[in-house]
């Protein structure tokens, strides 16, 4: 009988913005494959119902700010230290910053908090986990960066900046890691029906729906489903891709 390779039977896997959405999709869809899920998010509510839901005890639910590299470091080597093995860190925290905003009235203060989450958040969980997967010589590592990295929405400049640069380093980053066994890919939704984008203007969420060719939004399973592959040891000689989950909308 062939070896199940999306299994994640025995295995610790640490999710980030797991509270909600794409990340909480992808938690129950990790465990019902078998793994370990550490879940991590700086909702707290929501962390308590998917603790609920996944029968997760305390010591695999913790809060996480990515705007923190220290608390970055912190929540990853107490999970090591705890468990002595991270096999994969599936990375879907991230925030949308403002939209329908013309470049030149974005507030300072508004694009760096953008991009400290989501950019300076995927380099320091990154630079965390690295080390651990290096002792193993195994680890997948999965970032959801966004169509926007590709191809750019209007009115969001920070948003775009902070998902490009995460798909830059990422390429960069998988070609130093990939001689360790550890491969890194990142993913690139279009617009996703999640709470995150409760606040994403209308005419914003028009434009962005009006670029897929399927002419619907994404649902989380269906990204779920991607960033479970992405990590698993399936995922074997990807490194440094962008995956798409655009509806069409990128075909490259």
């Amino acid at each position: 009988m062939s070896e199940n390779r999306t299994s994640y039977a025995g295995q610790v896997v640490i999710i980030t913005g797991a509270a909600r959405g794409i990340g909480a999709a992808t938690a129950r869809l990790v465990a019902e494959r078998g793994g370990k899920v550490f879940a991590l998010d700086i909702a707290r509510e929501g962390l308590a119902t998917l603790q609920k839901e996944l029968s997760l005890p305390d010591n695999q639910i913790a809060t996480i700010d990515l705007a923190s590299q220290s608390s970055v470091k912190e929540n990853i080597d107490a999970i090591f230290n705890l468990t002595g093995r991270v096999d994969a860190l599936i990375n879907t925290a991230g925030v949308v910053g403002p939209t329908n905003v013309k470049v030149e009235d974005v507030k300072w203060e508004e694009f760096e908090a953008t991009i400290c989450v989501n950019l300076f958040g995927t380099v320091w969980l990154t630079q965390a986990v690295v080390p651990h997967m290096k002792k193993a010589r195994y680890g997948r590592i999965a970032h959801v960066a966004s169509i926007a990295g590709k191809e750019g929405n209007p009115g969001m400049s920070p948003y775009n900046a902070s998902k490009s640069g995460m798909i830059g380093f990422i390429k960069g980053v998988s070609k130093e890691i990939a001689p360790e066994g550890i491969t890194i890919n990142a993913l690139a939704p279009a617009v996703i029906r999640t709470p995150m984008n409760a606040d994403t203007s209308d005419e914003t969420l028009k434009y962005m729906i009006s670029r897929i060719p399927m002419g619907r939004v994404g649902e989380a399973d269906e990204v779920a489903e991607i960033l479970a592959f992405m990590g698993s040891s399936a995922c074997s000689f990807t490194t440094g891709f962008t995956f798409d989950a655009s509806g069409g909308r990128a075909t490259y």
